[in-house]
């Protein structure tokens, strides 16, 4: 038989089932339906096995994809909702940028899981170092508790399992807190050292505090801030006035900086840094009013990033749209029930999504890949030859 035929089926039907289940989101129930339609006969069990069984190809060019995005650009838009596999709540997360979009679904959303998903999901690492410490000084964690940590061995990499066996013999009598922040800076530290994967320089994402100390830098969402703005519901109508006048000068400073975005120059920088302190210095009387202009101008520097790096967009969109993906699919077919089933959702809902931003057909690339025909280019490559053509880390370049 000819490459790509497989069972009673052929390449077209491997595909389409693919295509319409991960693509068009038709619930299996849906996809056995269309075919009975056409005169295909085709088990429910079959339309899984096609979706789920013997993907590791797939698999593998998911991972190729990642890697090719993560070194394609130093920023990255990150996002995370809940899912469900198997009846259970998880969190699905997505990484993305201009070229390429990945979704991993992992057990928990804390910061240990962001810097797993960074990783791809590979063996968590620590690493004690200097840079732990100096991460560490920044949170809670008292000097008394740095000192006997530093007694541990340094500049030595501990798997998950021989780390926190080390923290029960060393320090079993330091609270949960500091225990999680000790975990949280060795595995930072890890990452930042490890060569495996790109590390992200910058992630653009919203305020939740599990994206924050994990880059060296993060940009925050103008469009997330502004939602809160939205929330107040003032009753007074004076306060209604307030605010509707001062989300009018919000959204005339967010003009000024997609201004500067168009045409940057170190000259506007100071200009646009005083607008900023000048807005939201702002005391209106209304409690409500001013007490999130102060939350917002407490976010100063990652909100003004794009001073930095013009490259990075104003908002964190892109990310939002792709999560919007999941929730889709999280709404017709609930959720996955096997952790083969979950592993196939994270590596197809990936290649749909990346194909699109490429301008590849997914049912011509799967198609490619089931027949073996090499017609279409690895999508790793393509992200890569795209990514020299876009320049995506021009701010990063020494000048």
């Amino acid at each position: 038989m000819p490459v790509g035929y497989k069972g009673e089926f052929g390449p077209g039907v491997h595909a389409l089932v693919r295509v319409l289940y991960h693509a068009v989101n038709t619930s299996e129930p849906k996809i056995v339906e269309f075919f009975e339609h056409i005169g295909v006969h085709i088990s429910s069990g079959q339309v899984s096995n096609l979706l789920i069984k013997n993907q590791d190809r797939f698999h593998a060019e998911k991972d190729a994809v990642y890697e090719a995005g993560l070194r394609s650009s130093p920023w990255q838009h990150i996002d995370e909702t809940g899912t469900r596999v198997n009846g259970v709540n998880q969190y699905c997360h997505v990484v993305c940028s201009p070229l390429y979009t990945v979704y991993l679904t992992t057990e928990k959303k804390n910061r240990l899981t962001v810097i797993d998903v960074l990783t791809n999901l590979r063996p968590r690492a620590y690493l004690l170092l200097t840079k732990t410490y100096d991460w560490l000084r920044q949170t809670s964690v008292s000097e008394s508790v740095l000192g006997r940590l530093q007694r541990l061995p340094q500049n030595r990499t501990f798997d998950d399992e021989q780390f926190n066996r080390l923290l029960d013999e060393q320090l079993a009598d330091v609270n949960v807190q500091h225990r999680r922040r000790i975990l949280e800076a060795a595995a930072i530290t890890a990452y930042h050292t490890q060569q495996e994967i790109p590390v992200v320089q910058l992630l653009l994402g919203d305020d939740a505090p599990q994206f924050k100390r994990i880059t060296p830098e993060l940009a925050l969402c103008w469009v997330h801030d502004a939602r809160y703005y939205k929330k107040l519901t003032p009753a007074v109508a004076y306060h209604r006035h307030l605010l509707a006048e001062f989300r009018d000068r919000y959204w005339t400073f967010y003009d000024a900086l997609l201004a500067y975005q168009d045409t940057p120059s170190p000259e506007q920088v100071p200009r646009l840094e005083t607008e900023f302190d000048k807005l939201f210095s702002t005391v209106t009387g209304y409690t409500g009013l001013d007490r999130r202009i102060a939350m917002t101008r407490d976010k100063k520097e990652a909100l003004l990033m794009i001073l930095r790096h013009p490259e990075i967009p104003l908002h964190n969109n892109p990310a939002e749209i792709e999560m919007r993906r999941r929730v889709r699919k999280r709404d017709v077919s609930f959720g996955p029930r096997t952790e083969d089933g979950k592993r196939a959702w994270d590596t197809f809902a990936t290649l749909s999504a990346t194909t699109k931003k490429l301008g590849v057909s997914f049912y011509r690339y799967v198609y490619d890949r089931v027949t073996e025909s090499g017609e279409i280019p690895n999508l790793a490559a393509l992200i890569v030859k795209r990514a020299q053509q876009m320049n995506l880390a021009a701010s990063w370049k020494p000048m």
